[in-house]
């Protein structure tokens, strides 16, 4: 029997109630993720099966906005190896890494973010913070909020993406 989706779990230890939303839908990105990847051949990692984003892309994108969200969360800016790592989102590094690695960088990820999130006091989650170069307005849950849709949007993408190249 598989286990129902993690929102219909039960709270994630230690994450204000506020946020569990956020926790759920990036721990079901990841378990997602896990299991729709196994197996999965290295050699298709990098195809753009009718002109899509790649399963390579999707991958490093997941893990990659996840970082930077979170980091502008933190009221933050980019640090330049994170925008070393935006730039080379879409980059073939099938001779450097796998989808077994890429999954694992995606977990840690979620690891640090669920981390963030257990360290997020409520009282600041209405707090203006500022996204990217030009300093765009948000707030602190507005980020997280966004960094859950965005993480569930691209695992939904990498999905068909998948399903098409396996097929």
């Amino acid at each position: 029997m598989e286990a129902p989706e993690v929102w219909l779990r039960g709270p994630i230890d230690h994450i204000p109630s506020i946020l569990q939303p956020v926790a759920h839908a990036i721990v079901q990105s990841g378990e997602e993720v896990e299991k729709l990847m196994y197996g999965f051949p290295n050699e298709k990692l990098w195809l753009r099966p009718a002109g899509v984003a790649s399963v390579g892309f999707h991958l490093k994108h997941l893990a990659g906005v996840l970082d930077r969200l979170f980091t502008y969360a933190r009221g933050e800016s980019l640090s330049v190896e994170q925008l070393a790592y935006l730039q080379s989102e879409g980059t073939d590094t099938s001779n450097e890494v796998t989808g077994a690695a890429l999954v694992q960088r995606f977990k840690q990820q979620i690891q640090q973010s669920l981390n963030q999130l257990r360290d997020t006091p409520e009282n600041t989650l209405l707090n203006p913070v500022s996204v990217g170069r030009k300093k765009l307005p948000s707030t602190v849950l507005g980020l997280l909020f966004h960094a859950a849709e965005h993480t569930q949007r691209h695992t939904g993408q990498l999905l068909v993406t998948v399903r098409i190249l396996t097929s």
